[in-house]
């Protein structure tokens, strides 16, 4: 890890108050960027930005980025006090267990207000500012973008939409000089997943779709974010990297030998 990689940038990132969006906030705050810690909760935010690493800058402030007008006005307000914005990071995410046929609206429209609805007006309001400066937007995604789950249709439908928006983004915008790439992490060691995690059942299953079998760690999906929003990924546009502990490298058959 370069410690002046970042220098100079300014990296926004959403959903930053745990779990993998405070990881990716430490990563590129030790990596030499001002980093803005959005999200909804402004206790958790603090967090973040007490814990950075010592001598790094780690800005909180407060967004819901289902509400189109205050994701707008942080963004363009970053971009005015800090004078550009460098790297849009998508990763504000919420999940609702349910099949179509027993999900109610509520919990279905809650998810893809964060998840998909979320994802566009940032990048949306980040877009003129990211041009400016030859940035890029990396989306969090999920394998649950790139295939179906059990009881998870809306996180499905939210974050699969995420996974084409990250298509269309990257061919629509890489001739003004903006590249889009998405991460799609398996199971992570969060506090969105500590449910599962901490279930023994459930995790014996997982250790025997992952090749690795253990979950990622939040730090292990920064790592890969901040490869991506880094000038070494400088010719990387709509690439989808799974970070999953090779689980898509599986033909989807159990395991027979």
């Amino acid at each position: 890890m370069s410690k002046d990689r970042f220098a100079g940038k300014v990296v926004l990132i959403t959903g930053a108050g745990s779990g993998i969006g405070a990881a990716t906030a430490y990563r590129f705050a030790g990596e030499g960027a001002t980093v803005i810690a959005v999200g909804r909760t402004e206790e958790k935010l603090r967090k973040t930005a007490a814990t950075a690493p010592a001598g790094s800058t780690v800005v909180a402030r407060v967004a819901d980025v289902s509400d189109e007008a205050a994701v707008t006005a942080v963004i363009d307000g970053v971009a005015a006090e800090y004078g550009r914005l460098d790297v849009l990071v998508n990763n504000a995410a919420v999940a609702t267990v349910g099949t179509v046929g027993d999900i109610d609206t509520a919990g279905w429209r809650r998810v893809m207000d964060i998840v998909a609805d979320g994802t566009f007006y940032a990048s949306r309001a980040a877009l003129p500012h990211l041009r400016a400066v030859g940035g890029n937007i990396v989306n969090v995604g999920s394998v649950s973008a790139l295939g179906g789950d059990w009881g998870l249709a809306a996180y499905n439908a939210a974050k699969g939409a995420i996974a084409n928006l990250t298509n269309a983004m990257a061919l629509d915008h890489a001739a003004e000089g903006v590249r889009v790439n998405a991460v799609h992490p398996s199971l992570t060691a969060t506090e969105m997943a500590a449910p599962l995690v901490g279930n023994e059942t459930a995790m014996a299953g997982f250790r025997q779709r992952i090749p690795m079998q253990r979950p990622a760690e939040p730090e292990e999906v920064a790592a890969v974010i901040a490869f991506l929003a880094s000038a070494d990924a400088r010719f990387v546009n709509g690439v989808h990297i799974p970070v999953d502990g090779g689980l898509r490298a599986s033909s989807g058959q159990p395991r027979m030998f």
